[in-house]
């Protein structure tokens, strides 16, 4: 067990070198390929070996575990300091010391605990605090700033930390233990994509944005709503939601995610013996998660990035709303349809067995059109905090996202009816079907001025 701790501790030693690399300028890739070198070349069995090794290691009689790692992270020091646009230094130590960090804090909580839950959380914690102290370091070295400096940055610092460690702890989950070089080549990438849109965060407004989304994440896992991978997807989608959009953008998200887990566990039993049940005993994962909200998170960061891309921002506040709407229109028609009789296929509105694809019930439109107000609704109000997603006359904003999310909903059911099953599968349609519902919400929209 304590092995394991050991072997932890090595690649959070080697990625805590990345807080410190931007003191060698173009030399800052020579310590990771010392690493690389030693781990790759100099180790092939002995105590030490035994101890690094992960899963098929012993085979090829290499360390290519924590050597792979090394060299990943030596290119990314490269990258960070030979190209005219370099990885920021601050999101190459964030990235390292994410997945570093937050491997040994996993095996720290593993010496106590094999539950995934508690083993995903010391994994945060750990990796998390290291990624923001790691962000410290790495900008007073690379920037030669005072205290003062360093701290007027923690907030940036805690918000790029989190999501860090969150995209860190996500890509694990979906890989296996020995690809750290592809987790932390990834959480780089992002980190150096959020950095350059330069988002606007506080001390406060970081800190609640941080608690809030932590309590309902343990909240949608607690309840069976969310497995631990769709659990971190969610949180990480919500982090974003909040610190880019806003109050509004967060309320809207959120309520697609809690009455969409609430309707997916309502009667369960009874639409599992209808064969119409949300797998994994209603718990989402990673796959359903993003194909619901995939579209709305290229929306907001669009929306984010307004000032780069010059395109108008309401045209991704309409999509955001158009595909949330859609979102929740098509998983209560799904949900509460599905506990009717009669289903009719909507295509040709013949009658078919519950649970065909592309089959509905006049229950289940009804239900979808109520999820579809519901979030132009949340859209639309203005609150005391913040500015409403949709912009504009209450009334006629909100008209345009429901008929948004009514006709992705529809949408759906078509491609339900089409193409599902032997070409593509459910959640392929749940993203089509939110696609177009973005893309509506803004024709629409422009249409009506």
């Amino acid at each position: 067990m304590y092995r394991r701790v050991k072997r932890a501790s090595v690649f959070a030693a080697v990625a805590a070198l990345a807080a410190f690399a931007p003191a060698l300028g173009y030399a800052a890739a020579a310590p990771f390929l010392l690493a690389a070198g030693v781990f790759l070349l100099g180790i092939r069995d002995g105590e030490w070996f035994e101890t690094l090794a992960l899963p098929g290691d012993r085979e090829e009689e290499r360390l290519f575990g924590v050597g792979a790692f090394a060299l990943a992270l030596a290119g990314l020091a490269v990258v960070a300091t030979v190209p005219p646009v370099p990885l920021p230094a601050g999101a190459f130590a964030a990235a390292a010391l994410a997945v570093g960090a937050g491997r040994f804090g996993r095996e720290l909580v593993r010496t106590r605990s094999d539950d995934e839950f508690r083993l995903v959380a010391g994994y945060l914690a750990v990796g998390g605090l290291a990624a923001v102290a790691g962000q410290a370091v790495a900008v007073a070295v690379a920037s030669d700033v005072g205290p003062g400096a360093v701290v007027a940055g923690l907030p940036g610092f805690a918000f790029h930390g989190a999501l860090a460690v969150l995209t860190a702890a996500l890509v694990r989950s979906l890989v296996y233990a020995r690809d750290a070089h592809i987790t932390v080549v990834v959480v780089a990438l992002v980190a150096w994509g959020f950095t350059a849109l330069d988002p606007t965060v506080t001390a406060l407004g970081v800190a609640v944005a941080l608690a809030v989304t932590a309590a309902l994440g343990y909240a949608s896992y607690a309840l069976g709503a969310a497995s631990v991978p769709g659990m971190l997807t969610g949180v990480l989608l919500s982090l974003l939601t909040v610190v880019l959009g806003g109050v509004a953008w967060f309320l809207t998200l959120m309520a697609f995610y809690a009455v969409g887990g609430l309707a997916s566990k309502y009667r369960f039993e009874e639409k599992a013996d209808r064969g119409v049940a949300q797998e994994n005993q209603g718990a989402r994962g990673t796959g359903n998660v993003l194909a619901n909200s995939a579209v709305a998170l290229v929306a907001l960061v669009g929306y984010a990035a307004t000032a780069h891309v010059g395109v108008p921002e309401s045209v991704f506040r309409l999509a955001f709303a158009g595909a949330v709407a859609t979102a929740m229109a098509d998983t209560l028609s799904s949900e509460i349809g599905g506990l009717f009789d009669s289903p009719r296929l909507i295509t040709t509105l013949r009658p078919v067995d519950p649970g065909t694809d592309g089959a509905v019930t006049w229950q289940g439109e009804v239900a979808g059109l109520a999820g579809a107000a519901l979030v132009a609704l949340l859209a639309v109000v203005p609150l005391p905090i913040g500015d409403p997603v949709v912009a504009g006359g209450p009334l006629l904003g909100g008209g345009v996202v429901v008929v948004a999310g009514v006709g992705g909903m529809t949408a759906d059911s078509v491609l339900g009816a089409l193409i599902e099953g032997e070409r593509i599968g459910n959640q392929a349609v749940n993203f089509l079907a939110t696609l177009s519902g973005a893309v509506l919400a803004v024709a629409v929209g422009v249409a009506v001025g």
